[in-house]
């Protein structure tokens, strides 16, 4: 979704947005973003499950999204309603779209010409590269943490993580 600012630490999420355990992590990353700012990159990473067939198209609204400026409340947004999401498909994603105050009609083409396709195939396939196998999963400083059987004791994990980052480049 964005490229790495070489002067502050990256946390890569492997997400989907149709995932329930996705949706249950998000208090984690709302606690990070609020304890760290900008001074931890989060960055989605798409790694869409076959099990979820509106996943996929999601990734791609994601990407559109972020390209319109609002990634990560659209992120959110969906992520919060991955039961609609089951149910409903790309009409959902765009009318979220239309929510958040975004082109919900450029959503609407961007799904049907498929522009974020390469995108989110190229993170689906670092991701099976790195062996992420579930989501949501992290990166952080080249460590794998899996949080799609357990996210249990993740963030604390991450932030030790994270504190030592910034604390070497403090």
């Amino acid at each position: 979704m964005s490229h790495a600012d070489p002067t502050r630490p990256v946390l890569d999420i492997w997400c989907e947005l149709q995932c329930p355990d996705c949706r249950t992590a998000l208090e984690d990353l709302r606690a990070l973003r609020a304890r760290y700012g900008d001074t931890l990159e989060l960055r989605l990473r798409h790694f869409p499950l076959e099990r979820h067939r509106h996943a996929y198209a999601a990734a791609q609204a994601a990407e559109e999204a972020a390209e319109q400026g609002k990634a990560w409340p659209y992120v959110e947004a969906v992520l919060e309603r991955t039961e609609e999401l089951g149910r409903r498909g790309e009409q959902l994603l765009v009318e979220v779209a239309g929510e958040l105050g975004l082109d919900a009609e450029e959503m609407d083409t961007a799904l049907i010409d498929g522009r974020h396709t390469l995108i989110v195939d190229a993170d689906q396939a670092e991701g099976r590269a790195i062996g992420v196998t579930g989501t949501p999963t992290y990166v952080i400083d080249g460590e794998r943490l899996d949080g799609g059987k357990s996210q249990e004791g993740l963030r604390a994990r991450i932030e030790a993580i994270a504190d030592r980052l910034l604390e070497r480049r403090g």
